[in-house]
């Protein structure tokens, strides 16, 4: 059952319910459940990628518990657009009902079908289009083609007899896109005139002033940077970036080169991507790692994955000698991406590895070799002054982005009041165009930690961190139960902590004494015993070494 901070009321007939289960104060995991009439639809499904603090965590997912209990009632999922924070977690919900019907673009969809069949999974999926209007149970859904930093991106307009809604997915308004699909404001325009009573807007760059510089300015820097580059050039990337690719194919081509992918996610989306005709490949032009390694270094770019820095990544193996792929001083990297909250440390490892080793590192802070798939402020004003929202309730994004978003939205005329920062879990109803917070619901985080899913507890993060940094020390000794004497031991071991366990002599003693004390008082229990020597021990090394490593301490009846 879902965990209540403050239980929701009813939600009465007639009433449209949305509960965001992630993309609210992060980048990432975005989902969002729509109740109407006892039926749920959601969009979206995504991942979140961890941090450092999360270590050995492969995945972050959204948290399911409002919903596990109510599977027969999801009418369908809608997919905004292929990105991982958006599609990613939608095998781990078809585990629970795996016949739920997925809605959305040709490309969308041949991306999850894709990463589904590594799940076993053969879903449901159901072709959707700009323009297209459809019923989704009580939903009355119409698509709208939106301009993204991936092909076939879509926002929805969610009509129900409680209002109308419009959810953007991830958009901006790049007028000259490289495949010419524009975000059709005429939709928004028309959208607008019916009347929008919840726009439900991206905030990823609403803290950014003016507009998204245009994609197709990046490719002729790509160009020069590979003309100017007489060894090998690896070009690291998000694997769905299909644009981006199509630029260093491009760029390749005009200076002579091949181009190999690099990373299982970068050759089955680029597959798919070329398969579908979003990518267009002059023949030659793309050759195989192994025919690549025997090339001459400046006939050939790498396309690889690993621009975030990941530590299995392509890239990150690169910069650690740990690949075929061997980088040198007269060879370029370009990180063509953007810098993911978060990842910043990763990132910057890798580019410090990189030119420890003598690679010339392009990335976005010294080259214009990325711009974003989001909509700067400026945009976001234009669609606020064409779609004339009654509310606005800013999504994806951090919390510094969703205040900043709300802030455009009341410079056009928005009420204050009309306007809502929601965290994942709030819930809020939307009747006679006024839109209320109902409650709170107590989300956490689901973590996938290799074959686990949700088995990893917040206990389980924070005991890794402090055997990474902190270190680790084991105490042994068996005890007379009567009298607390130490008959075996302490034998004190350590990792992470000290060279030599000798340092531990000055304890020793102290351990034996509190053993004494416990049993004078009266304490006969090994769980007592080890709590008395977890603390003798502790207080110990905080003193003497200021530090808190991790302290097990194992006690035997002798």
């Amino acid at each position: 059952m879902p965990r209540f901070i403050s239980e929701p009321r009813p939600l009465e007939s007639g009433s449209l319910r949305i509960i965001p289960l992630g993309g609210l104060g992060e980048i990432g995991r975005n989902m969002t459940v729509f109740e109407f009439d006892g039926r749920l639809l959601i969009v979206d499904c995504g991942v979140l990628f961890p941090e450092e603090t999360q270590p050995g965590v492969d995945l972050i997912l959204p948290d399911f518990t409002p919903i596990k209990d109510r599977l027969d009632d999801i009418v369908g999922i809608v997919l905004t657009h292929g990105h991982e924070d958006h599609i990613g977690a939608v095998p781990y919900l078809l585990r629970l009902r795996s016949d739920i019907t997925l809605y959305g673009s040709r490309l969308t969809l041949a991306l999850i079908e894709a990463k589904l069949a590594e799940h076993k999974i053969r879903p449901d999926l159901k072709h959707v289009e700009g323009g297209q209007r459809l019923n989704v149970g009580p939903f009355d859904l119409e698509f709208i083609a939106v301009n993204h930093s991936i092909p076939d991106a879509l926002a929805v307009a969610i009509r129900t007899p409680a209002g109308l809604v419009i959810g953007t997915g991830d958009f901006k308004m790049d007028q000259l896109p490289m495949d010419g699909r524009l975000t059709d404001l005429r939709a928004f325009a028309r959208l607008g005139e019916e009347g929008v009573d919840v726009f439900m807007t991206d905030s990823t760059n609403a803290d950014v002033p003016g507009f998204t510089p245009l994609e197709k300015d990046i490719g002729p820097v790509i160009e020069q940077v590979m003309h100017r580059t007489k060894g090998k050039v690896v070009v690291a990337s998000f694997a769905s970036h299909v644009h981006r690719v199509q630029q260093v194919i491009d760029a390749a081509v005009a200076n002579g080169r091949h181009v190999v992918f690099v990373g299982r996610s970068m050759v089955r989306n680029m597959g798919i991507a070329k398969e579908l005709g979003y990518l267009t490949i002059p023949d030659g032009a793309i050759v195989d790692l192994k025919q690549a390694l025997e090339m001459p270094d400046d006939r050939v770019v790498y396309m690889s994955t690993g621009s975030q820095g990941e530590p299995m990544a392509v890239l990150s193996r690169i910069a650690n000698k740990e690949h075929q792929i061997e980088i040198g001083e007269s060879d370029t990297v370009i990180l063509a991406s953007s810098l993911i909250p978060g990842n910043e440390n990763a990132v910057y490892r890798v580019i410090n590895g990189l030119i420890a080793i003598g690679a010339h590192v392009v990335h976005k802070g010294n080259a214009k070799v990325h711009v974003s798939g989001h909509a700067a402020a400026g945009e976001l004003l234009y669609c606020y002054n064409i779609v004339k929202p009654r509310n606005v309730f800013p999504i994806h994004g951090e919390t510094r982005h969703l205040y900043a978003n709300a802030e455009l939205a009341m410079q056009t005329g928005v009420p204050r009041q009309n306007t809502i920062i929601a965290e994942n879990g709030t819930v809020v109803d939307l009747a006679g165009g006024v839109m209320t917070v109902a409650g709170q619901l107590d989300l956490g985080f689901v973590y996938v930690d290799g074959s686990s899913v949700g088995e990893i507890t917040e206990a389980d993060l924070k005991d890794r961190l402090i055997l990474a940094e902190e270190g680790f020390i084991s105490i042994f000794l068996a005890v007379d139960k009567n009298t607390g004497a130490v008959v075996v031991g302490p034998e004190v071991h350590a990792r992470g902590f000290a060279e030599d366990d000798s340092v531990f002599d000055d304890v020793k003693p102290q351990i034996v004494q509190a053993l004494a004390e416990a049993a004078a008082s009266g304490v006969r229990d090994t769980h007592e015993y080890q709590q008395a020597v977890r603390r003798v021990v502790g207080r110990w090394v905080n003193t003497q070494h200021r530090r808190r490593p991790m302290i097990v301490p194992v006690v035997i009846e002798a």
